[in-house]
């Protein structure tokens, strides 16, 4: 053990940790969750660090000796190789002091190290007067779970694109697989089971656009703004230097926010995304449901599809194959919904200048992203790909269904096709057949309506 001090007294910290007095001290005052805040905000607050030490370089407020060593030590975080040196709790101090001040911490004592010191030697380099120069933890943390977000949406819309890929292919593959179309759950007007597929692939198409639009709003970033937003301690140029130097790391176009109060009060942007997320987690649970209904079954059932086996189904029904892929998803996408509940109503409890929620927001939206992540991955490799279809079910079903007696509307009048309609349910007789041995229209003329029961853009 070695002994740190700091305004409040003296702790020992393990002699191998990276962390310092600050981080013991939050670690023995915060297990709630047991869970430690996600590895992508610590390493977007790490990301940060670095383009700040940039800054005040280029500024004149920090010696080029420190800020190399400053970056080189952030730079051996962003390699993974200190993951285990970040345990503080999600549900901490409210703006995330404690995962703020373990990060200068671990950076600090990274950087004396390879500047020829020892762990903890304040004095060489110092976890708050150099590696949190012109910083503080209320822009620091949320312009972290800002940058997380953003490459997160990246990997999400990537992944999304590629199950609206698969769905594609599906629809194009089932184009003309004509089948009875659903609503309340009783027949309804005919529809293929290509055009079916296809509605789900535009709805993902709209989710994912609603995930690329919430990420544009979180490209601002308040970093540099300090306490309450106003730059207090900082030159002005210091936060588009931040944001030049991030940039040039990312890749990405972050942007100074144009109100530094605002982006400091308001968790909106947040919001925004989880909302997004929400709502595609809710076009997920739909198609998932539907795909379970589609292969109800396989004898008592819908069966108009067949989703691929994945596991045994039962434990005590031999031969029992569940839509187990389907039924994961549909959990995962709760769990979503769930998550979100919780950051709108952290957004909602900011109090004046700051919200005090931040740590639960930032990751509730991590877990958020990689259980979708997950979910599109799982569903497009275990589902989609190998999805079939049962045509003979699907022809058989359209040929019965009530739902073609809408097609003969034009023709014979709705309150005759509604007695038609009636009397194939007492007899068990298809429409198709009660037309004919009836002799209301000739057989080409019905099959002519059949062919164009589907619209006109089969």
């Amino acid at each position: 053990m070695r002994i740190e001090k700091d305004a409040m007294g003296s702790i020992q910290v393990p002699e191998n940790a990276w962390y310092g007095i600050h981080t013991s001290r939050s670690m023995k005052n915060f297990n709630v969750s047991g869970e430690p805040v996600p590895l992508a905000i610590i390493h977007a607050i790490v990301e940060l660090k670095a383009a700040c030490a940039t800054a005040n370089e280029q500024l004149e407020l920090l010696d080029p000796k420190r800020s190399q060593a400053i970056r080189k030590a952030c730079a051996s975080i962003l390699t993974g190789a200190h993951d285990d040196q970040f345990p503080i709790d999600i549900f901490q101090a409210g703006s995330g002091t404690s995962t703020q001040m373990n990060v200068n911490e671990v950076v600090a004592n990274l950087a004396v190290v390879k500047l020829g010191g020892k762990r903890g030697d304040r004095q060489m380099v110092h976890p708050n007067d150099h590696v949190n120069k012109g910083q503080s933890t209320n822009n620091i943390f949320p312009s972290a779970i800002r940058l997380a977000s953003v490459k997160m949406s990246r990997r999400l819309e990537a992944v999304l694109a590629e199950l609206v890929a698969s769905i594609d292919v599906k629809a194009g593959q089932f184009a003309k697989v004509a089948k009875s179309g659903r609503t309340h759950l009783q027949d309804a007007v005919p529809v293929t089971l290509g055009q079916e597929l296809g509605g789900y692939a535009h709805a993902l198409e709209k989710a994912n656009a609603r995930v690329a639009a919430a990420a544009e709003n979180l490209l601002e970033i308040g970093v540099g703004g300090n306490a309450v937003g106003t730059g207090i301690n900082t030159k002005p140029a210091f936060r588009s230097h931040i944001v030049a130097s991030l940039n040039a790391s990312t890749g990405l176009a972050f942007k100074v926010a144009q109100n530094g109060i605002e982006i400091t009060q308001f968790m909106t942007d947040m919001g925004q995304m989880s909302a997004a997320l929400r709502l595609l987690a809710l076009d997920l649970l739909k198609i998932a449901n539907d795909l379970r209904l589609l292969a109800s079954g396989p004898n008592t059932g819908i069966g108009e599809i067949r989703l691929p086996a994945v596991e045994p189904g039962s434990s005590i029904m031999p031969g029992k194959v569940n839509p187990s892929i389907c039924e994961a998803a549909n959990m995962a996408c709760i769990q979503v919904v769930g998550y979100d509940t919780a950051v709108a109503m952290a957004c909602g409890l900011g109090q004046l200048e700051l919200n005090t929620h931040m740590p639960l927001i930032g990751n509730n939206l991590i877990r958020s992203f990689d259980i979708l992540i997950r979910t599109c991955t799982m569903l497009d490799e275990k589902c989609i790909q190998d999805l079939a279809a049962d045509e003979e079910k699907c022809r058989k079903n359209f040929e019965a269904s009530a739902g073609l007696a809408t097609i003969l509307n034009p023709e014979l009048g709705y309150d005759k096709v509604a007695a038609l309609v009636k009397e194939g349910l007492a007899s068990g007789k298809d429409l198709k057949t009660l037309v004919l041995e009836k002799r209301l229209m000739p057989e080409d003329q019905l099959a002519d309506l059949l062919a164009g029961a589907f619209g006109p853009n089969l």
